[in-house]
């Protein structure tokens, strides 16, 4: 006998991936009924679980407890590729299939990586100030050019996690002229098309991470890297927060270790006021709220994506498993 059809679902956080301007007809469609929230907390769950067939989640946590407020679950979809924020083990005991999307932002991400770059080789944020504060005119010459400005075609890009983002930002830093250095992670040997991390950390001009966070990743980047790293030398984090010791980031750049960095992610997001990374007195620092994978595009790519998940569970073949 085949599985009744999906019923009811419920998207518990649709505000972090919504403003307003995305086409949600063909979700709405995918199911009969469906809940939308803006957002829920941990103590919302135990009432707005239950009687759901689909639960779709970006950033709700889904425990052990969850899953068994949730009777009668049948599919969890992460509006994310990475699942962190659920008890797989949890799901596969109570007979709930998890499902993520994938290969949904490669082109935000590689160019929120390039503009971080470019603000930073440029020294625009800089320049900008300058001229809205009254330098340019103080200093009585047609153009400012006392800040180093450099090419990206001068430079080399290396890469830590060389997969769908990865490969996307060196393609398009390929095409501004930038010679790529593909690593291995820390601690890691490397593989016949790859550098070894020590050298490409000492000879990248631009160090960009595209690696998930886990036990192996989390502060790969610490103060012994970041001293190993050339004074002229960039870093650039769009991937996780915890695979960057912000601490040793925050002194590093106090010290002149390392020329600058861009910063789209924190281990806690938002961030709290004493984050060592928000301090004043941090030159050369571009920090952006964990957007870069944020375009309209992308975001209506992670929609159509949870509605091909549903839509393809219903018929009996689920797609992009993970537990």
């Amino acid at each position: 006998m085949s599985p009744a059809p999906l019923r009811q679902g419920v998207f518990l956080d649709l505000a972090t991936v919504d403003n307003g301007e995305l086409k949600l007809g063909a979700l709405d469609r995918s199911l009969p009924g469906w809940t939308f929230f803006q957002s829920t907390t941990r103590d919302e769950l135990g009432q707005r679980l239950p009687g759901n067939d689909v639960v779709v989640t970006n950033k709700v946590v889904l425990d052990r407890a969850a899953f068994e407020a949730a009777k009668g679950l049948r599919l969890v979809v992460v509006c994310a590729t990475g699942t962190n924020v659920v008890d797989l083990e949890a799901a596969k005991a109570h007979g709930v299939t998890v499902c993520n999307i994938r290969d949904y932002c490669s082109d935000s991400v590689a160019q929120h990586v390039l503009t971080l770059m470019l603000n930073l080789v440029t020294g625009q944020p800089f320049y900008g100030q300058r001229a809205r504060d009254g330098c340019w005119r103080e200093a009585g010459t047609f153009s400012l050019h006392d800040r180093p400005i450099r090419d990206l075609s001068d430079l080399s890009l290396g890469i830590i996690g060389y997969g769908t983002l990865g490969r996307a930002t060196g393609a398009l830093a390929r095409k501004m002229g930038m010679n790529l250095l593909i690593g291995e992670r820390r601690g890691q040997s490397p593989r016949p098309d790859r550098l070894s991390f020590r050298h490409l950390v000492e000879n990248a001009d631009v160090v960009s991470l595209h690696c998930p966070l886990t036990p192996e990743t989390e502060h790969m980047i610490d103060r012994e890297v970041l001293r190993a790293m050339k004074p002229t030398a960039l870093l650039i984090n769009t991937a996780r927060g915890g695979i960057v010791h912000e601490r040793d980031l925050a002194d590093a750049l106090r010290a002149g270790d390392i020329a600058g960095a861009g910063v789209d992610v924190f281990t806690e997001e938002p961030p709290p006021p004493d984050h060592p990374l928000l301090a004043d007195d941090i030159p050369n620092l571009l920090i952006t709220p964990h957007n870069a994978w944020g375009s309209v595009s992308a975001r209506q790519e992670a929609i159509d994506q949870v509605t091909a998940v549903i839509r393809s569970f219903d018929r009996g073949v689920p797609v992009n498993r993970v537990a």
